[in-house]
């Protein structure tokens, strides 16, 4: 019976298991970026990530806080066409937005210095950028200390016919979500922000963008 009721919770807990490759594969991604410490799953036609996925250790996050950041690079793993550069974003209106957001990476050098690719980067509203998407990426910081690990998955919508910025004519995505979930744990949250230049940050609440997961799987 005791076996039994073990191999029942293992068949439930893969049924509601995170499946990555539901999102980052070579069928789904132009190109997919291994950074190591994240993977980017890059969208050629948008010149931009689709999807960011990473793993973090609550034992290192906020271990060390480096202070001073770094400058953003172009990514050199993808052909000039479909690069991006900081200047594209030049009195654009929009902010260079992490998905793989520095602040849960800054415990090492040379690792925050890999969330500054422009592969990482798409055009924010500076609102969102700064004051209202920053409280998901601060709860992903606290939930891999109280449960050890989590990880997160970073997606981008991007409209059939969207705005662009700069000479690389850059997309500027209609929002972005943030999934963060430790399924050992049985842990899982959604977040969804419009990428809205009229955002009103004062009185935003994280729990306003909260969302079903099941309506970004």
């Amino acid at each position: 019976m005791h076996k039994l009721i073990i191999l029942l919770t293992t068949i439930i807990l893969s049924l509601h298991a995170t499946n990555i490759d539901h999102y980052i594969s070579n069928q789904n991604c132009d190109q997919i970026i291994d950074k190591q410490v994240y993977t980017i799953c890059y969208d050629y036609k948008m010149k931009g990530a689709k999807y960011i996925s990473y793993t973090l250790d609550g034992s290192l996050v906020n271990s060390v806080n480096i202070k001073k950041r770094n400058s953003f690079y172009t990514e050199k793993n993808l052909k000039k066409e479909y690069r991006s550069h900081t200047k594209d974003y030049t009195h654009s209106g929009y902010d260079r937005g992490h998905l793989a957001n520095d602040a849960s990476f800054d415990y090492d050098k040379k690792i925050l210095r890999k969330t500054y690719t422009m592969a990482n980067i798409i055009p924010q509203a500076p609102n969102v950028n700064r004051r209202t998407w920053i409280k998901a990426e601060k709860l992903e910081r606290s939930v891999a200390v109280n449960l050890g690990t989590v990880s997160v998955l970073n997606g981008v919508v991007y409209g059939s016919n969207p705005l662009r910025i700069g000479k690389n004519q850059i997309a500027i995505p209609d929002g972005f979500w943030k999934m963060i979930y430790n399924d050992e744990k049985n842990y899982k949250k959604c977040f969804y922000y419009k990428n809205d230049l009229d955002t009103v940050a004062k009185g935003d609440k994280l729990k306003s963008h909260l969302v079903d997961c099941t309506t970004i799987e």
